[in-house]
């Protein structure tokens, strides 16, 4: 595997461990998170670099579909 790939899902799992994190001292309801701007903006910002991740993995490997 292409070293640039294996530092690209390093990313998408630090950002899912990052997400998974904001919800350690909270209840894990989505009322809460619907009324927590700040952790729905960390989670967007997560999600964001999940997205931009997968993104250059496919178009460095073209054999990978989602």
């Amino acid at each position: 595997m292409d070293d640039k790939i294996k530092v690209w899902l390093f990313d998408i799992l630090n950002a899912i461990m990052e997400i998974d994190s904001y919800f350690d001292n909270i209840p894990k309801e989505f009322t809460t998170y619907k009324n927590d701007l700040r952790t729905r903006r960390a989670v967007e910002r997560n999600v964001e670099i999940i997205g931009e991740a997968l993104n250059r993995i496919i178009t460095k490997d073209s054999t990978v579909t989602i």
